[in-house]
């Protein structure tokens, strides 16, 4: 084949029904309709980049009354739409697939805080609000959101709602949905869902606004919230401790929630095996206690009462622990500098992983009297399953979700290793059920999950959600392919 007769290396976007593209410029103008190919590419492949989708336009409503407009567009016209907020999707959920029918629908034109209230100590926030935007505007108001994630530099404050986002904080503070009372929604009609009220207390009938919530963009698209505050840290305490055992680290956990269980901002967990890629991997990481060791442990404490006595509940914790062999070593942090350094060996496991090469990513949950059970049982059958591949459990031993992640063996290919992760995810799965657990704890469905609901979620609990989506999307167009098998 000559020159004169290579094919195109890239074919024409699909066009869209005729006359929709126009339409669509008049109401957000210029700006907020996207169709060259090189700018849609960083918006059509996931942040794992597992997923190549395609898209005939990306389009970046900066309204409600604009979001409002252009669903009514797409939908009057059969137009499948894909929600996107920072696009830090661990499942493929903001994805769209390969057809090149899904238009994506960016919500991070609306950015704008809306009105922080600390009598009644509520935020409201649009949709695409950074997360890390939200936590500062609460602090220059004298007030705390406490919702905090490794991604919180991107992930927005709609992403966060639409998957029920849990994060470091949730043992003490809950996921995103404990941190919700109002949601502003575009139904899939263009509709609009106005129900942001600062209510404690509200018993009007089904309480619509927590279908929304972990619905991942499938029900409507959340356009704003408002979202409930809390006095800051007043007084904080972090340390770093080696364990004996995952028993040891869940004894720990016990500890200090019979002393006090208010005081426990986080409770992470870490093998030894994803801190040693940390230490490899990530320059500037240093482990602050001696030695290498097997287990670890990230304890962070926090009150409103600026007399609390944290350090002082501390060591006298770890020292009890350390008499009864569960702590091996500790160090607890004298400075925020201190501090910030041990918290990040906990946020750099997902990019030493990356770095360490390819991995397998199960994102469960089960009861927390069982978080030891599932680390040894889980490690050992992905042991036998793939040998020489490397466990890496790590998460919020606290809350009872920890990430079931595996790294390929050094001497295998990541294709190789790669095109085993539904046997890897389904070997995790296996101990998760039998523990009486979950498959998707804190990072949703997406594309990548949707198969497990039917043997998970069926009967009359998968069978009440699809009747709950063809209510609400009888056209089948929020966010196709996700959450709901097809």
């Amino acid at each position: 084949m000559d020159a004169t007769t290579m094919p195109d290396a890239t074919p024409p976007l699909p066009a869209l029904p005729p006359g929709l593209l126009t339409a669509l410029t008049a109401v957000l103008g210029p700006k907020g309709v996207v169709t060259d190919a090189a700018d849609l590419a960083a918006w059509t492949t996931d942040w794992r980049g597992l997923y190549q989708g395609a898209t005939p336009c990306l389009l970046r409503p900066a309204s409600t009354s604009e979001v409002s407009a252009t669903v009514r567009l797409l939908a009057q016209a059969g137009v499948p739409m894909v929600p996107q907020g920072g696009n830090t999707s661990m499942v493929g959920g903001a994805a769209p697939d390969e057809s090149g029918r899904q238009v994506i629908l960016s919500l991070t034109r609306m950015n704008r805080i809306r009105d922080v209230d600390t009598l009644d100590m509520t935020m409201t926030a649009e949709a695409g609000v950074i997360l890390k935007s939200a936590q500062e505007a609460a602090a220059a108001a004298g007030a705390l959101f406490p919702l905090s994630l490794g991604a919180e530099g991107s992930a927005t404050i709609g992403g966060v709602l639409s998957t029920n986002a849990g994060g470091n904080t949730t043992v003490r503070y809950g996921n995103a949905r404990e941190l919700m009372l109002g949601l502003e929604v575009v139904l899939p009609d263009g509709q609009v869902f106005s129900g942001l009220r600062r209510l404690r207390k509200d018993n009007t009938g089904y309480a619509l606004k927590h279908l929304f919530v972990g619905a991942e963009g499938s029900l409507g698209l959340i356009t704003a919230a408002t979202l409930r505050l809390y006095p800051p840290a007043r007084a904080t305490a972090v340390a770093l401790c080696a364990v004996a055992s995952e028993d040891a680290a869940l004894a720990l956990f016990r500890r200090f929630r019979d002393r006090d269980e208010t005081a426990i901002r986080a409770f992470e967990y870490m093998s030894g095996i994803g801190m040693g890629m940390v230490r490899r991997h990530i320059e500037g990481a240093t482990v602050p206690v001696e030695g290498e060791h097997d287990h670890y442990c990230l304890v962070d404490l926090a009150s409103s009462r600026a007399d609390a006595d944290l350090h002082g509940l501390m060591e006298s914790v770890l020292e009890d622990a350390m008499a009864a062999e569960e702590v091996l070593d500790a160090a607890l942090a004298r400075s925020d500098a201190q501090a910030a350094a041990i918290w990040r060996l906990r946020e750099e496991h997902p990019e030493a992983q990356k770095r360490a090469g390819a991995s397998v990513k199960s994102d469960v949950s089960v009861p927390v009297s069982r978080t030891p059970e599932l680390i040894r049982r889980a490690s050992a059958a992905l042991r036998k399953l793939i040998p020489g591949s490397r466990p890496v459990p790590f998460g919020h031993m606290g809350d009872g979700n920890i990430h079931m992640n595996l790294a390929q063996p050094e001497d295998m290919s990541a294709a190789e290793f790669l095109a085993r992760g539904h046997d890897i995810m389904d070997t995790v799965n296996e101990v998760v059920r039998d523990l009486d657990g979950s498959f998707s704890a804190e990072h949703g469905i997406g594309r990548l999950k949707t198969d497990m609901m039917e043997s998970w979620r069926g009967g009359a609990e998968l069978e009440a959600m699809r009747r709950i989506k063809s209510a609400f999307d009888p056209q089948g167009l929020m966010n196709p392919g996700k959450v709901l098998p097809s």
